[in-house]
């Protein structure tokens, strides 16, 4: 008998908060793009409530959920509180490294003969090269945070990479990348033209 979608999710360690903040940032991102700024500033703001309920204090998607919101709050005028919420995701994110290293990393069906060799006889040196890459994304993270903060549109590859990097199963990297390129690029807010 298969396992039912929630169990897998479960098993893979993912919770109900994990997937309502994953949709939350995603729902939000889409409106921005779109150029509705007011109805993504509600998301961020359901995304953070979730985020501070629910993750540890040193989760990357705590801090993208912080710098979003503090993005929220900077289009809108509060110029003030959003410093001082970006200052905070600065920080969470710093902290976020024995979340990080606390990954696991995991086998996967590939394609391709040579990465599965890859996998099976030199699986150290493939744990490595997925940490070095993870490491990479989290440097785009605090990029993120910091030009967002600075009024930039530099830092991350942003949401467009989201959806073609997005990966096919609930695992750790998974809620790593959504913190990274979930966090919103100035350059992709759209033009509401309705």
């Amino acid at each position: 008998m298969a396992a039912s979608g929630e169990d897998a999710l479960a098993a893979a360690g993912w919770t109900d908060a994990d997937i309502a903040w994953e949709a939350k940032q995603e729902q939000a991102a889409t409106l921005a793009a779109e150029g509705k700024v007011d109805e993504a500033a509600r998301l961020w703001a359901e995304a953070l409530f979730i985020a501070r309920q629910s993750f540890a204090g040193d989760d990357p998607r705590l801090a993208a959920g912080i710098a979003n919101h503090a993005f929220a709050l900077d289009r809108s005028g509060d110029a003030r509180t959003a410093r001082t919420m970006f200052e905070e995701a600065l920080t969470v994110w710093d902290a976020s490294g024995p979340w990080r290293q606390a990954i696991r990393i995991e086998r996967r069906a590939r394609s391709s003969l040579y990465h599965l060799r890859m996998e099976a006889r030199h699986w150290e040196t493939y744990e490595r090269t997925a940490r070095a890459r993870l490491q990479k994304f989290a440097d785009e993270g605090r990029a993120a945070i910091a030009a967002l903060a600075a009024g930039t549109a530099a830092g991350s590859r942003g949401v467009a990479r989201w959806w073609p990097e997005k990966p096919s199963t609930y695992n750790d990297s998974r809620k790593l990348l959504a913190a990274v390129l979930l966090i919103v690029r100035r350059d992709e807010i759209g033009t509401d033209e309705t």
